[in-house]
């Protein structure tokens, strides 16, 4: 569960930079707990969150990224709580290109080679079927 949710969380950040340069509106609730969870992981972490927010621009090695995250979660439970606050704070957003592309860091993950042991595309189908219970109302292809 720490792994999946670690997942979502540095997913949530990168989806949310990506929709801070265009005019979508995101739920305050979302930039608070994705503010709150950098800095809180930078305490623990300064280096991946370094990584994280260099994304998109430079490229982000999305495994070690979430075993890092994971491994701040697991080393801080202040990191673990404020992981799990902005995983609830994704869950709840109801904007569609968010959501679109969350499902594109997922697919993203799926795509990176890695000799570590996480299976990626179970990792990427997980974080995929949290998000298909949300009800849009725009068409939003999941694959």
């Amino acid at each position: 569960m720490i792994l999946e949710t670690a997942a979502i969380a540095v997913g949530t950040i990168i989806a949310t930079k990506a929709l801070e340069k265009t005019t979508e509106k995101l739920t305050e609730t979302l930039l608070d707990k994705t503010g709150k969870f950098l800095v809180t992981l930078k305490k623990q972490s300064p280096h991946t969150v370094v990584a994280i927010e260099k994304a998109p621009e430079q490229p982000l090695d999305y495994g070690k990224a979430i075993l890092e995250v994971e491994s701040a979660a697991k080393a801080n439970p202040e990191v673990a709580q404020a992981a799990q606050e902005l995983v609830q704070a994704a869950k709840a957003e109801k904007n569609t290109n968010f959501i679109q592309s969350l499902q594109q860091q997922a697919d993203s993950l799926k795509l990176q080679q890695s000799l570590s042991v996480i299976n990626y595309q179970k990792l990427a189908d997980e974080i995929k079927n949290v998000f298909q219970g949300n009800t849009f109302n725009a068409p939003v292809t999941f694959n």
